[in-house]
């Protein structure tokens, strides 16, 4: 789900060289209804987080049930054999989110969910030992989505051998989805992904080719643009007006313009921005935090020649939430990661609810949040990350509109616009 690239290496990058690959093969030439008026209406929106895609960090009980070695849903279903990790997942499945969740989302004004899900769910690759039946719950969420006027970003979260090595992508470790086997097995799951959800226009907006795949990782920007356009033309099999979303693979966002590109494609280029996994990022005070959000709008996000998304972003300005940078592997914030230096304590404030946070703290989350609104609505919208956690109350929207740290309705401003 999220990233650990930090913002300010972020702006340092090269720009993405030119990769000659076939041009697409099937390019509309007319102007079609979208399921979704990107040119027109706002996405405001919010990811459904460790629900069809387990973390440790948003569901630390689940985890602190299984073996210690359980660190990612690849390790936790291999330590409590597949039985015994269905069982158990199946319960988290029916329970973590349920209708009532998309009534609320509803309620408080958003008009999209991104739904994480595996690879597994689709297809599995020699004796891997995921468990299966999440479709399931993705064909509910599609039903509740139509019957309380949202819409779905369909995001396939993890690739095979991982895009990405965090635990996100369902096996936490080396980056293996270098090759052409993997690729193929990805566009195979893609392609079962969009003929099971692109026929659902009236709910499904958009279909993610793939989270995070990290080039700055290691994932040469060669294997991530091949997939691309064959993650393009296998949607395109099914329905034209369906978008397909890119992520940015922690490139500057506007590298990827003239990629894809033109009046009819369809495509979204989105981008996942925290401030939590660098420690100069964490040691920053509020103003500065704003004014690198600010920074990011005018130097790439708004210079890109697509619709264009924040996709994951957060009110959090520390990394304390339990097992956010992977069970066992502690905090920046507190010095207790390998490497980092002390900056502040993580004791008690920062692993709760949000109602028990200090006034300063709700005020510099709910200006930190504002910017990040002002800025990713100067293009297409934006997707929180994440709706609801166990105790991480700096990325818990349910809390922080609870709260009144999180605008409700979005449009409102307690601190008016922080980046003209």
């Amino acid at each position: 789900m999220l990233s650990k690239f930090p913002l300010n290496a972020l702006f340092a990058l090269p720009l993405l060289g030119s990769v000659a690959l076939a041009s697409p093969s099937r390019i509309r030439l007319e102007s079609r209804d979208l399921d979704f008026d990107f040119n027109n209406e706002k996405v405001r929106g919010v990811n459904l987080g460790g629900w069809l895609l387990t973390e440790p960090w948003i569901t630390p009980s689940l985890y602190d049930a299984a073996p210690d070695a359980a660190v990612d849903e690849w390790t936790y279903c291999e330590t409590l054999g597949a039985e015994e990790c269905k069982a158990r997942l199946k319960k988290h499945w029916e329970t973590f989110i349920t209708q009532d969740d998309f009534e609320q989302i509803a309620q408080a004004g958003m008009n999209h969910v991104r739904i994480p899900i595996g690879y597994w769910a689709v297809s599995k690759f020699g004796d891997e030992p995921y468990v299966d039946g999440q479709l399931e719950y993705m064909d509910k969420a599609i039903t509740w989505a139509r019957e309380t006027g949202l819409k779905v970003l369909v995001d396939l979260h993890g690739a095979p051998k991982s895009q990405n090595g965090f635990d996100n992508s369902g096996r936490r470790g080396p980056i293996q989805w270098k090759d052409q086997t993997t690729l193929d097995q990805t566009v195979d799951v893609f392609d079962k992904l969009a003929e099971r959800y692109a026929k659902e226009t009236d709910v499904v907006s958009s279909i993610e080719a793939i989270n995070e795949p990290s080039i700055t990782g290691g994932v040469p920007v060669e294997h991530v643009k091949e997939y691309y356009n064959k993650a393009f033309n296998t949607l395109r099999k099914y329905d034209d007006c369906t978008v397909l979303v890119l992520h940015d693979g922690f490139n500057q966002i506007d590298s990827w313009n003239g990629f894809l590109n033109g009046e009819f494609m369809n495509v979204v280029i989105e981008t996942h921005q925290y401030h939590v996994f660098d420690s100069g990022l964490l040691s920053m005070d509020i103003n500065s935090h704003v004014n690198a959000v600010c920074s990011l709008g005018s130097d790439h996000y708004d210079k890109t020649d697509k619709w264009a998304l924040g996709g994951e972003w957060s009110g959090a300005l520390t990394d304390c939430a339990k097992y956010l940078n992977g069970k066992g592997l502690g905090a920046r914030y507190d010095g207790t990661y390998e490497g980092s230096s002390k900056i502040g304590s993580c004791e008690g404030k920062y692993q709760g609810t949000v109602a028990a946070l200090p006034a300063e703290d709700k005020d510099n989350m709910r200006r930190f949040i504002e910017a990040q609104i002002e800025v990713y609505e100067h293009k297409n919208g934006w997707l929180f990350w994440t709706w609801k956690t166990e105790g991480a109350p700096e990325w818990d929207m349910q809390q922080l509109l609870e709260e009144g740290v999180f605008p409700n309705p979005v449009s409102q401003r307690t601190y008016g616009n922080q980046c003209s």
